[in-house]
């Protein structure tokens, strides 16, 4: 569980409270185990706060119509040593930081450009390979699935979701599966480093993130691109990620003339962080996502800067956090003006895992 207090300033000068949250921001339930043979695993994730089963992004359509408590349901059989196929729901293999737990993040939540531009989850086959090449550790992965996320209940038009990941650890492996958790809690004792890009093509998309947001009134194709860097040596911590998302037109409008746009556009991040012996943890974080000149009139260019301070009681199972975030959104409104939007958040968050 993850339970927050969140302080949000008018603008960059004034401090009156323009909005406080105090909440839970997350609460789930995991399950796994095998089933008949050791080869034979499952996962099952529930949750079952508001903020965690995408409330916003619900419409009263076939695709997508309820809160969400499903986030993962999947079997998996263990091939070989190397091969792991999976059936069921659960992430896509896209960008580091959405693949990595929720309850292992070092700051209070992930990114805006992970907010703006991840590929979430969906239901379908996946498969995960890992071997060494001359010398050189590497990972693939793939997945073919409905495209249209979590627990929608068809998928339009027969269009499907095609992602593929490679990932290259030119170090060797981190250790006890570093690279899918932040911060060097391990305090590798050699470099590790892990350089990684993700594709993936959603044919027919019906929602404004494909696997994600509100319904769109036309169904559109979306190309996803994913590069990111991971770096952890004594303590110290590395990470960037650049995502890109394009369509072949970000406009969709119904009966009535009301539009539904995709965000188009790019974002990166980086994050740096060093943990003490004490188990104090400082990191700081650079985020911004900027719109396509086709969208820029529609959708915002935001930036996040974020100083955070964690100390790590149990690993990242008992953890205490704060942050501090300032946050700048630019909104063209014509060919010149610009809509600016500056503000300070302040959050503290504790974190229990099993």
């Amino acid at each position: 569980m993850q339970n927050r207090a969140l302080y949000t300033s008018v603008s960059e000068d004034d401090f009156t409270a323009k909005d406080i949250e105090a909440r839970v921001r997350r609460l789930r339930l995991t399950l796994d185990g095998h089933v008949y043979t050791r080869k034979l695993t499952y996962k099952i994730q529930l949750s079952f706060s508001r903020g965690d089963m995408d409330w916003n992004g619900t419409d009263n359509s076939s695709i997508n119509n309820s809160p969400n408590v499903v986030r993962d349901a999947v079997l998996n059989y263990q091939f070989t040593k190397n091969l792991q196929v999976s059936f069921g729901q659960t992430k896509l293999p896209g960008n580091r930081q959405r693949v990595v737990s929720s309850g292992a993040q070092q700051f209070m939540d992930r990114t805006v450009v992970n907010a703006t531009f991840n590929i979430d989850r969906d239901f379908g086959a996946f498969f995960n390979y890992r071997n060494r090449i001359i010398g050189l550790d590497y990972v693939l992965k793939g997945a073919i699935t409905s495209g249209e996320g979590r627990n929608s209940n068809l998928s339009r038009g027969g269009g499907l979701a095609y992602t593929g990941r490679i990932e290259l650890l030119p170090l060797g492996h981190f250790t006890n599966g570093g690279d899918y958790f932040e911060g060097d809690l391990e305090r590798e004792p050699t470099p590790k480093l892990s350089i990684c890009a993700t594709v993936s093509h959603n044919e027919g998309a019906q929602r404004l993130a494909g696997q994600l947001g509100n319904d769109l009134y036309q169904s559109r194709n979306m190309e996803y691109y994913e590069a990111d860097v991971l770096f952890k040596y004594r303590g110290l911590a590395l990470s960037a990620e650049y995502m890109k998302r394009m369509t072949n037109d970000p406009f969709t409008v119904n009966a009535t003339g009301a539009k539904r746009v995709i965000y188009e556009g790019e974002g990166a991040m980086s994050q740096l962080s060093y943990i003490f012996k004490n188990n104090v943890e400082i990191a700081g974080r650079y985020a911004f996502v900027t719109p396509s000149d086709r969208v820029q009139f529609v959708h915002p260019a935001t930036s996040n800067y974020t100083l955070g301070v964690t100390k790590y009681l149990a690993h990242h199972r008992l953890k205490i956090q704060s942050n501090l975030i300032y946050q700048t959104t630019i909104q063209k409104v014509d060919a010149a003006p610009q809509n600016k939007s500056n503000n300070w958040q302040l959050a503290f968050q504790v974190e229990l895992g099993i």
